[in-house]
Parts: C-alpha cells; structure tokens; sequence
C-alpha cells in the first residue's frame, strides 16, 4: 500500500492505519491512487456526525511538510468543507498542524503542516485527518485522495528525533517544577532543579514568583511589574488583544474663499477616488458622481492644518481628464505624482473616440496634467475598463491593474457576455505597459473587489468581489516578481460583500477592510456596518466593529457619532500615523434621506497601552494584597482600600468602579487564623490568593518566557 518511493522532500511512503467507520465507498488502494474521474474512489464515511477520522501511519518517522487533497473531477457534496490534520509519533499523542478547508471545485489542494516547534523540526509516524463539515449540509464526508510531502531521510530525521525527545523530557520536568511549586513541595522543586538544571521560567518570573507568592512582598512585585513594563515585556500580550475602533468625524477649518464651495469642501458625491500623500499628510480627492453628473474637480485636504483646498475645479479645461467616475487613482509619493485611469461611460456616449482608455499623471510639485497616452490598449495596456483596481509599487515605480468591466458599443450589449479585463503592469521609468495575466481560472478578473500591494512581501493581495452574477469570496496572492498565484487563506471571515474598501499596513502586517454594498445590489437596505483586521502572520480574521442596525430615524440620530452604512465611498489609511480617512459615498436606501454624502472621518484603532496595562497589573496587585489583608486586619484594610487601591481603579468604567465597591464586602467576613503549622502539601489560604495572583500576571508576558501552560494532574488517566 506504498504510495511510491520515498526521496528526500518527496512523497511519502503510508499505510491506511485506523478509520473510525466503515464507509461504502472504501477501498485502501484507491486512497492512494489519484483517480479523479472514479466515484469510487475514496474513503467515505458513512455519516456526518463524529468523531470521524482517517489516521494514516507513515512506514517510518518523517518530517512532514504538506498535504495534498485530490477531488472528484466535478464539484461534489461531500468534499471536505472543513477539517483538521494533526500528527504525532503515536496515535495518542499528537497535535494539531492544520486547520483548513477544501474549495468545491475539481482542482487538487496542497497545504504546508505545522513540523516545527521552538524553530526545530518535529518527526510524525502518524497523520489523521479529521473531518467537521462536508460542502453539502447533511452529507458525510469523502476523502478522494491524499498525498503527504515530507523527508523521511534518517539522517535528517534522527538528529529530530533525538531533539523531540530531550524536548519532551525537558516539559515533564517543567510540568513537575511548576506542580510542585503551586503545591508548595519547596524541597522536592529544589532537588528536581538542581538535579536537572532545567529552568522552569525566564528569571524575572522567578524573581517575581518569589517576591509575590513566598514573601508576599506586594510592593516589591509592583516594582518588578513597572520594571517588566518599561523593557517593552508587555508588547506581545498586547499586540494581541483585539482592536476597538473610534470614529471621529473632521470638521474641516473654514475658509474665506469658497468659491462657490460651501465653507470650501468637496460636495457630495460616490464612485470618487482618493489616496495619501503619507509623508506630507496630504490627503487628494478627485471626481465622482454628484447624483446627476460626473465630476472633475481636484482637492487636497491638509491633515495638519485642518483645510481642504480645490486645486481645479475642472481638471479637463487645465489639460487634466475629463468629468468621471469608477475611475481609480494611485500615488507615487516619493516622487510625488499622481496617477488615473479609467472611467463609467453611459450606453448613449460610447463612441469610438469615447471609448479610448486615456491615462493621466498629476504632478504635485509643478501642479500639471500630462497625458501619458490617449489609449493604454494601443500600448498593450488594457482596454477602457471600470471598477478596476490600480497599486503602485512606489520602489520599483511600477503600477498594477487588475479586473474591471470593459466598456464596449452600446449596440447589442445586452445580449453580449461582459468582458473583464485582466492583470497589467505599467513602468512608469520607460513608459511601457505589460499584460501579466488574462482573465483566466487562476486569477478570476472581477469588479467591486479589492487589490493591495505588500511592498515588504512584494505581492498583490486581491479578494471579494463580483463577476457577472458570481459574487467571489477568494483570497488570492500574486507574487510580482515571480509571477505565482497562491490562496492567501481559505478562513472563514471578512463577509466582504461588494464595493468593499481595503487598506494595508505593511508594518503591522494587517489588512483592514471596511463593508460595502450587499451582494444583492438592489437591497440596498442590507448595507450595514462592519469593520475587519486580516493578521497577515497569523493567517486570522478579526471583525472589530459591527452595527447592524436599520432605518432612517436611527441613523439620523447617529449620523454625527459614526458614519451611516454606505457604498462607493473611499476610505486611505496613513499606515506611519495610523489613521483611517473615510469620505463620502452612497447611503443604503433606509440609512438617510439622501443621494450622496458629503461627511468626512477619521477611523483609529486601539489596543490597550502600555501605561493601561500596567495600571491594570497594579490594580490587580492592590486587590489581591488588600483581600489578604482584610482576612487578619480588617482596619488596615479598609484604608488601604480608600488610599491605595481607589488610586489605580477606574472610576470611570462602570464594571470596574462596581467591582471596587463590591471588594468592601471582604471587610465583613470573619478573619482566618492560620495554623501555627503548615506541613508540606497543605496550601493555606494566602499562598493560594498569591499563586492564582501570580497565574494571572504570567498571562501578560510572552509565552516563551512563562511555566508550562499544561498541568502534571491532567495527564493521569482516570482508568488503566
């Protein structure tokens, strides 16, 4: 039942260990021929419910580096929607290496396996898959075909082995330090240390377990934590937490000269582009659809200072394009020009001559339009396109544009299949425009999706969007200096809908997307409210702020506290400041009694500081101190409530106020007398306080410097 030789890097070599039910379409030797056009051959189980399980056993350890899952040559019910894959020397002990999902469709899918830990890499015999949730929703789940990718060479693998094995007898030690210390066996956790020299945590956490739990010097743990706080121990913890948002709307200074411009602003509009100068915080605004024309004014707001100025109210009569919309821009900040392409043309203006995709560059420091050529698909750019994406990669002054809907004669185009554009590049150093990718299965051309450019990672990440009545909810990568197209996630998350906005944060390593239009575009009343964070590194989604909330007299109300559900908005993010701007757009059809908005917000997201984080630390500190107290001196306790612990609480958040009142019913419990002696394994009460004290202060460093997490007792079975 061998796959196929084995090579370094290779297939590997397995066998069809253990499944947890019979199935009626099993057969072992098909499992491992890849048989796409066979009904029969799979592994399937004969329900949905678990656990169900498929455990294959390699011939001999090996580091395994990926999984391979082949389909049915058509979409198929019971292909794996949801699943696990975890991995171990033995079948009772593995862990986790994967959590994914297969797309519904006829193409194979390769996944890399967690095979590391510590940054050193950790040997399987056995892999089991374990299946959650089949594409159709009450069917059972069928395997097709399974390939694992690995290195089964000894002599890589024994070097793993012999370090997998001092690993695992290093955590039982430090699972028997850290049981020993919580049930205070001092002399036991002091033999066992010295016996083996291993650590069980970073010393400052000694240090702090010492002066907390065996002194209960509450102060000196004070100091300690202030310590910890001020060498940056608590950034982990916090780059964790989650984001919350503020929304603030920018009320813009007003200016003498309007022009004709109420208090000089850009009026309402939707389908307008934006993008930022972040050196100069310069924010610049250009066109759209007012309602009932197209636009070609040209502003800048001035973060700084507060103004909006209209460099031209119409671009055209300055040698700029013409009125648009659905057009996009991009920026070139260090050297300081502008770029725009594309545009919406009613059925009745698509002429010849209309019907050229014209390409613009502005020039900030001079102030003027150049028109870079009238026709980007004369220069084997793409045709006239809308609902494109356009990012820049500013090192390399290289412009991407993918997808969009190519405009064509109004004759007949009802009855024609809509033609998307596919993936360009434009050089802007030698003027030259090259097709990176047509429209092709791949890279599925779309519009109303969203394209940002890592220029860290230097690729192109494209999600979301719509293709005639298909709505895409795929997460791709286009790698742009090797030309490959990777799925950046198959997560389930963003519910990302239509006309969304995207930023990136190449810093942070975070995309942000803001909701847009329901994917029904004629309901417009199901736009609502919703703002994710995708963690790049950690390959998660977080929604950070969500309000589903409806109708025209809630919004009225709210319309100055955040801003009212909408599409074909624009939303820049200064990624040095970290501020989002978010301008205009259309309301959804219950939000307001209005065509097109004109209000202006800023968007921040917070974590906790530093400096909340530490006075959360020392609030904890005081309560646990003032507790212990208030069971032997209930005197000195109270006042030390009113002095000391009053000092670090909040009094302005309601829960924590209200947990501070409620500590004053610890001074109306009987005091404990503690024995005069305390045998080793008895735990009296304030060691108990203490270490649970301690456990909760561990939760604020990095993992690597901590005990184990695990405990010595839950190892023990309840039966032989």
């Amino acid at each position: 039942m061998a796959l196929m030789t084995t090579s370094s890097r290779d297939k590997l070599q397995y066998s069809i260990y253990k499944y947890s039910s019979y199935s009626y379409n099993y057969s072992p030797e098909n499992i491992l021929v890849n048989n796409p056009g066979d009904q029969l051959s799979r592994w399937s189980s004969d329900s949905n419910n678990p656990p169900q399980y498929l455990i294959l056993k390699l011939h001999r350890p090996a580091i395994v580096d990926s999984i391979t899952f082949g389909k049915y040559e058509n979409i198929h019910v019971c292909n794996l929607k949801k699943f696990k894959v975890f991995g171990g020397l033995t079948e009772e002990h593995m862990i986790e290496l994967l959590d994914s999902g297969l797309k519904n469709d006829h193409i194979p899918e390769t996944f890399a396996l967690r095979n590391e830990i510590d940054g050193n890499n950790f040997p399987c015999r056995f892999v089991k898959i374990v299946p959650l949730q089949a594409w159709g929703p009450s069917f059972n789940f069928s395997i097709w075909y399974v390939e694992l990718h690995g290195d089964d060479d000894w002599n890589i693998v024994k070097p793993c082995m012999n370090w997998y094995n001092t690993y695992r007898e290093r955590e039982a030690i430090r699972l028997c330090l850290k049981h020993f210390r919580q049930r205070h066996y001092i002399e036991a956790f002091e033999a066992l240390k010295k016996k083996t020299k291993v650590s069980l945590e970073h010393p400052v956490l000694t240090e702090l377990h010492d002066l907390l739990v065996i002194n209960g010097d509450f102060e000196g743990c004070e100091k300690v934590v202030s310590r910890v706080c001020e060498e940056g121990l608590f950034d982990q913890y916090i780059s964790q937490q989650d984001y919350r948002p503020k929304w603030t709307p920018i009320e813009p200074v007003s200016s003498n000269n309007t022009d004709g411009y109420a208090d000089n602003r850009p009026g309402m509009r939707g389908g307008h582009q934006m993008c930022i100068d972040v050196y100069t915080e310069t924010i610049y605004l250009f066109g759209g659809w007012d309602g009932n024309h197209d636009l070609a004014d040209l502003w800048t707001y001035q973060v700084t200072s507060r103004e909006w100025t209209c460099i031209s109210k119409n671009t055209e009569e300055e040698g700029g394009p013409s009125a648009r919309s659905c057009h996009k821009v991009c920026l070139d900040y260090n050297h300081k020009q502008m770029f725009t392409l594309g545009r919406y043309l009613d059925p009745s203006m698509r002429t010849p001559d209309m019907l050229k995709s014209d390409f613009y560059m502005y020039d900030i420091k001079s102030g003027q339009w150049t028109l870079i050529t009238e026709d980007t698909c004369a220069m084997g750019g793409p045709q006239l396109i809308f609902d494109h994406q356009m990012a820049m990669d500013v090192e390399q002054q290289t412009i991407y544009v993918f997808g969009g809907r190519v405009l064509s004669r109004s004759e007949g185009e009802r009855s024609q299949e809509p033609l998307f554009s596919g993936l360009y590049s434009f050089h802007v150093p030698t003027n030259t425009w090259t097709q990176l990718r047509c429209d092709c299965p791949e890279l599925k051309s779309r519009i109303g999706h969203s394209m940002l450019f890592h220029p860290k990672k230097r690729i192109l990440y494209i999600f979301a969007g719509q293709r005639s009545k298909e709505y895409l909810s795929d997460f791709l990568g286009y790698h742009v200096d090797t030309g490959t197209v990777m799925m950046v996630s198959d997560k389930e998350g963003c519910q990302a809908g239509f006309t969304q906005r995207a930023t990136l944060d190449p810093d942070l390593n975070e995309i942000h997307v803001l909701s847009g239009l329901s994917r029904d575009k004629d309901k417009r009343d199901n736009v609502k409210n919703s703002f994710w964070v995708y963690d790049i590194n950690k390959d998660k989604w977080a929604c950070i702020y969500k309000n589903e909330n409806t109708g025209q007299q809630y919004w009225v109300k709210m319309q100055h506290i955040e801003p009212v559900p909408r599409f074909a908005h624009q939303l820049v993010y200064d990624h040095i400041k970290k501020v989002h701007y978010l301008f205009g757009g259309n309301p959804g059809k219950d939000s307001l009694p209005k065509m097109r908005l004109d209000d202006f917000w800023s968007l921040q997201l917070y974590r906790p500081s530093p400096d909340f984080l530490l006075r959360k630390c020392h609030y904890l500190i005081r309560k646990y101190h003032f507790i212990e107290m208030a069971s032997t001196d209930q005197h000195a306790a109270m006042k030390y409530l009113q002095n000391d612990v009053a000092k670090v609480v909040d009094h302005g958040n309601d829960k924590e106020a209200q947990e501070f009142q409620q500590l004053t019913t610890y001074l109306f419990k009987d005091p404990i007398k503690e024995d005069s002696e305390t045998h080793e394994g008895e735990t009296p009460e304030h060691f108990g306080h203490r270490t649970e004290l301690f456990d909760k202060l561990v939760t604020f460093f990095p993992e690597n410097m901590t005990q184990p997490k695990g405990n010595l007792v839950d190892l023990i079975p309840l039966d032989d």
